[in-house]
């Protein structure tokens, strides 16, 4: 018999390893429990949710946040300077929650401010229409005295125009470990349209009725 036939024969004869190492067991186990938390939210979608028709798988928004349909989120967690958390409140406090200037990015679903860690630090989040870019651009070019006056407290803030804001926006930018929309499919835009065409519906019916 030849040396090669030997050595294929010893090949096929060859008895498989098995590993018996605690890593294997682990990965197992990593396995077992990820199959089970996959199997009990596939339940509880079926037990608790609805289908509405609208898909709601998310994608990236960028270099750095989630889009769901047309909507996207961004959030960042930005140290604040010393006695920026005071000012920032204060500046909040005079708006009211009435920060119109905002409604001049035409993109923009929502906003929110919260304080972290004894003040030190604070979250920004925002729902928004498209991507990343051209977002940030809006913010620049429609309400950048309206920027600077909330974020000059933060630590490091370039100012809006600045070129490096960009980079400084994903510097702090956190990537939502979850993100759910219950319209994906509309814009803001596309959201005061049928505000308005509903409201113009109702006038009509309530003069109709008078």
């Amino acid at each position: 018999m030849s040396t090669d036939s030997k050595n294929n024969n010893a090949k096929k004869n060859k008895k498989p390893v098995i590993d018996n190492s605690e890593d294997l067991k682990d990965r197992i186990t990593e396995s077992i429990d990820a199959f089970k938390l996959r199997a009990n939210l596939l339940m509880a979608n079926i037990k608790e949710g609805g289908e509405d028709g609208y898909d709601h798988s998310t994608t990236t928004a960028g270099e750095k946040g989630l889009k769901s349909g047309k909507v996207s989120e961004l959030t960042v967690i930005a140290p604040l300077k010393e006695g920026g958390a005071e000012r920032l409140k204060e500046i909040l406090k005079i708006a009211g929650g009435n920060l119109k200037g905002a409604t001049r990015v035409g993109t923009l679903h929502d906003l929110r401010f919260v304080f972290l860690d004894d003040d030190t630090r604070v979250l920004f989040c925002t729902a928004y229409d498209g991507d990343w870019d051209p977002y940030i651009d809006d913010f620049a070019t429609k309400i950048p005295e309206l920027m600077d006056i909330l974020f000059g407290n933060v630590e490091g803030w370039p100012g809006i125009k600045d070129p490096s804001v960009k980079q400084f926006i994903l510097d702090h930018q956190i990537t939502a470990a979850g993100w759910y929309v219950g319209v994906p499919h509309l814009t803001i835009q596309d959201i005061r349209r049928q505000d308005r065409i509903v409201k113009g519906i109702n006038k009509a019916l309530d003069e109709a009725q008078s």
